[in-house]
């Protein structure tokens, strides 16, 4: 095993700050050392709360629920107050600010920045990211994300990415980090051996990077190593397995003992350690994800994760419970002496690398006028930039009813198709006074359209009493209308979709059980169909039919303006598509 070296790439530390971290963990006892490998997700806000669990498990570092810019920076200043060791405070600033608060600013997500073509809104995210993580006292991201986007199929990266060239994601994850680290703040890419291949969330099941060594080396070994190179400090091991790699450092391993990521040596050690030359730290992905609870009891997950080569072990279960296995683990020489001084070589370096061994608590967490910053009219005008650089007409042809005009297209029928992820609402997504829907249909009318908002049989029929259910379902089934009722009463159709993925199973359309209604783009031929994605850019495999096709990436308000602007004409489609919107088949292109 290859011990850490702290005075090179990326840690750089001096003499006086390698001491810093010998000393600590001289000094440390047993728990305190077994604490530092955990990463907490606290349940409270409270400050007795955060003072009793810092007390009792002596954690390294949280990443802690979604909350306001104050509610945050209230909790991170009492951790860094309780903590006897400096805590790394993490936050998910995939897309912006709005990763470390909920008031923060959203940029935009990587599929949407990669659909810009311009390396520099990457740098941008990355730069508002840190500077309001840094404001709230987060020094910590668990991104960028780095993996490609090889599965259309694939429901928990298909927006979490920055394209499916390596070369693109490559260079756009090195801008954001480089923007982010400008406030004095490390990233964790993520997830390593890379997502994108399978088609399954490991959230949910087991999920496999089935690339040869040789397909791996050329995408996202070459990512790896390209930001490896440009200095990131943290790795996040994901729960996807390599078995490729695995049994090129263990030729005799059997099939069955392939594992994850965060529970295998050869890939951590081996791979991310020893042939790519990572120096820094690693951190696992969730813990509570099925693609690593499924592999082995819970009680050996723990300790085997640490022994496999990852040095922070993310989220408790029961702390009591996950505490406990890890000190049996330690005890019971699954992590050896060797491998815990080296883990906490690590966290500490990461710790002393910032800085935070020469603040006092009350200088690790900044100022509170440094709020101030959070939402500011400079980061909104960029996220308005990047939506007007980003839409994508990813699909143009025959008799396009683009640009819209009220002369050509007076009555506008808008069908929505939506299904919103308990992540979004958890984030604050469903407090919003106006709808997407709504927000754009009075968008559309403020430009001379009449537009009415469609409603699916089967959300009428969920208004009936009871007993009427049964046969209404019945009679919506069997019926026929006559196509007049359409083409009579509107002169443009837009389907607009929503359907939001993460921890779901698949991010497709879920047709209501509807025949020959508007829920479904049968009607092509006979009104002019546009169909706009404001979340997934892969609907086009169940709208293949549909001759104009548009991803928007999101819905936010910045986004639908920016819509509207170029679906009248008065504004270009500027995007690329950073993916292959076309789903790699052929009846979607014609």
């Amino acid at each position: 095993m290859a011990r850490v070296d702290l005075k090179a790439k990326p840690y750089y530390l001096d003499d006086e700050a390698i001491k810093w971290v010998k000393d600590t963990i001289d000094s440390m006892t047993i728990e305190e050392k077994i604490g530092q490998l955990f990463v907490n997700m606290g349940s409270s806000r409270t400050e007795e709360y955060l003072t009793d669990v810092v007390t009792k498990y002596k954690f390294g570092a949280v990443r802690y629920n979604p909350g306001t810019a104050k509610e945050v920076y209230d909790q991170n200043r009492i951790l860094q107050k309780v903590s006897k060791i400096p805590m790394l405070i993490a936050a998910n600033t995939e897309a912006g600010g709005n990763g470390a608060c909920t008031d923060g600013t959203e940029i935009g997500l990587e599929v949407k920045v990669g659909a810009t073509n311009d390396v520099k809104y990457a740098y941008e995210m990355g730069r508002v990211s840190g500077i309001e993580a840094a404001a709230v006292g987060c020094n910590w991201s668990f991104a960028p994300i780095v993996d490609i986007n090889r599965n259309w199929r694939n429901p928990i990266i298909s927006n979490r990415t920055f394209g499916d060239d390596p070369d693109r994601v490559l260079e756009f994850s090195k801008a954001y980090m480089k923007g982010f680290m400008e406030s004095n703040m490390v990233c964790a890419m993520k997830h390593f051996p890379g997502d994108g291949i399978d088609e399954r969330d490991q959230h949910l099941s087991n999920s496999v990077n089935t690339y040869s060594c040789e397909e791996w080396d050329e995408t996202f070994g070459k990512v790896y190593k390209g930001m490896i190179d440009a200095g990131v400090h943290t790795v996040m091991a994901g729960h996807i397995m390599m078995p490729a790699y695995q049994k090129f450092f263990n030729p005799s391993m059997k099939d069955e003992e392939t594992m994850p990521a965060t529970l295998c040596k050869e890939l951590i050690t081996d791979l991310l350690r020893g042939k790519l030359g990572f120096n820094g730290m690693v951190v696992t992905d969730a813990s509570h994800m099925v693609g690593l609870t499924a592999m082995m009891k819970r009680s050996d997950i723990l300790p085997n994760a640490i022994a496999a080569g990852c040095d922070m072990f993310l989220f408790f279960n029961d702390p009591d419970e996950d505490f406990e296995y890890m000190m049996n683990g330690y005890k019971n020489g699954v992590i050896t002496e060797e491998r815990l001084q080296d883990a906490l070589e690590r966290i500490l370096g990461v710790k002393a690398y910032l800085g935070l061994h020469k603040k006092t608590a009350e200088e690790i967490t900044p100022p509170e006028e440094g709020l101030s910053v959070i939402g500011s009219q400079e980061f909104k005008d960029i996220a308005r930039e990047v939506s007007d650089k980003a839409i994508t007409l990813v699909k143009n042809i025959g008799d396009s009813p683009l640009p819209l005009s009220p002369e050509k297209h007076k009555r506008i029928l808008l069908v929505p198709q939506e299904k919103e992820s308990a992540f979004a609402l958890m984030a604050g997504g469903a407090g919003k006074k106006e709808s997407y829907i709504d927000y754009l249909k009075n968008k559309l009318e403020a430009e001379g359209f009449e537009v009415t908002i469609y409603e699916s049989a089967i959300d009428k029929i969920a208004k009936l009493p009871k007993e009427e259910v049964g046969q209404a379902m019945k009679n919506m089934y069997a019926g026929k209308a006559p196509i007049t009722n359409i083409t009579d009463n509107y002169d443009l159709i837009i389907q607009v979709a929503y359907v939001d993925s993460l921890c779901a199973t698949v991010q497709r359309i879920e047709w209501k059980l509807s025949k020959g209604t508007p829920d479904m783009p049968w009607y092509v031929h006979e009104l002019p169909t546009i169909f706009i994605s404001l979340c997934c850019p892969f609907h086009l495999a169940d709208v293949p039919q549909v001759k104009t096709y548009i991803n928007a990436y999101d819905k936010n308000e910045h986004t639908l303006d920016a819509l509207v602007e170029k679906l009248v004409g008065r504004s270009e489609f500027k995007g690329i598509d950073p993916v292959d919107s076309f789903c790699g088949l052929p009846d979607t292109r014609w």
